[in-house]
């Protein structure tokens, strides 16, 4: 039996404008379409995994607004078990998105309910977490609890992955007690002291993941979107995945469809390397779909992708 996968973040709900293009800094545009999906960093790696037939399990919060019964609702229809989803006094979560034609966004994320995850919850959720077979995380809930959350992990010898997503400098405590750490671009560059516009190259990727590997995870993925994903483990893997060439319309939670993907298939026996190729299917298919937990494709999805691609 396989063991579940378990991911402790954020839910959140998204409000989604889209325009020809993200607006500049004091700029407004007029939008052409207005809509709502569920989301939030750990809610779509949730997700992610349950719509490919792994089992999955959340632990996080929504708010006791009218937002939370229907962003529990989501996860439980994806086939996530939501016994570890609490509630909170206030709002839930909400992400703000503005989204290009070109399927370049940006966000801006107001906690709510998220930013009351505290390490009292990874207490009270011990027997979850202890069955995990991987935990997944991300840093849309308290760094303290993030901490907290690696400690524990580690203390039970289950590994942890750690999307470092919103970018931001990390502990070099917490480095040391992470499985797989697996920055984008943006997030690459802030952990490896890179500048704001320097291009991130399989060359660049290969460096930042040695750094980060000194700094003690165990394992690196440095996620390029379009051009794929650079691969450095422990005994010694130094790899370019490449991405599949698609037609992007929302690359909205791509990297959570690429986190939950690359855990189930390693969860499932396959090598880091298969693993990052099934990752990069599930990624591709999930930018030519808007939204975020709508876009996440299933197991029958991904077979016929890869099939096609054969051809």
């Amino acid at each position: 039996m396989r063991k579940p996968m378990v991911v402790v973040g954020s839910i959140n709900l998204d409000l989604v404008a889209t325009s020809e293009r993200a607006p500049r800094p004091g700029e407004t545009l007029s939008g052409t379409r207005f809509a709502t999906f569920n989301g939030g960093k750990g809610a779509n790696q949730a997700v992610a995994a349950g719509k490919l037939g792994y089992p999955v399990r959340m632990v996080g919060k929504v708010g006791e607004d009218e937002f939370g019964p229907a962003l529990k609702h989501g996860l439980r229809r994806a086939g996530v078990d939501v016994k570890a989803v609490g509630v909170a006094a206030g709002s839930s979560g909400v992400a703000l998105i503005n989204l290009g034609s070109d399927g370049q966004n940006s966000i801006v994320v107001v906690p709510g309910a998220n930013g009351k995850v505290l390490p009292k919850d990874i207490s009270r959720h011990a027997r979850i977490l202890k069955g995990a077979g991987m935990i997944l995380s991300q840093l849309e809930i308290p760094l303290i609890t993030v901490e907290a959350l690696a400690v524990f992990a580690h203390r039970h010898n289950v590994p942890l992955m750690l999307d470092p997503a919103p970018a931001r400098e990390l502990p070099s405590g917490l480095l040391r007690l992470v499985e797989w750490i697996t920055p984008n671009e943006s997030e690459a560059r802030t952990l490896c002291g890179l500048a704001a516009d320097e291009p991130i190259t399989p060359g660049t990727a290969r460096d930042c993941a040695e750094l980060l590997l000194k700094r003690g995870p165990k394992n690196a993925i440095i996620k390029m979107g379009s051009t794929g994903a650079f691969v450095a483990t422990a005994d010694g893997t130094r790899e370019m995945v490449s991405a599949f060439e698609v037609k992007a319309v929302d690359s909205t939670a791509a990297g959570d469809a690429y986190n939950a993907a690359f855990a189930a298939s390693l969860l499932s026996g396959k090598k880091p390397i298969d693993a990052a190729r099934y990752a990069a299917a599930v990624a591709a298919i999930s930018v030519t779909r808007k939204g975020a937990q709508p876009s996440m494709p299933t197991s029958r999805d991904v077979t016929k992708f890869l099939k096609e691609r054969k051809n």
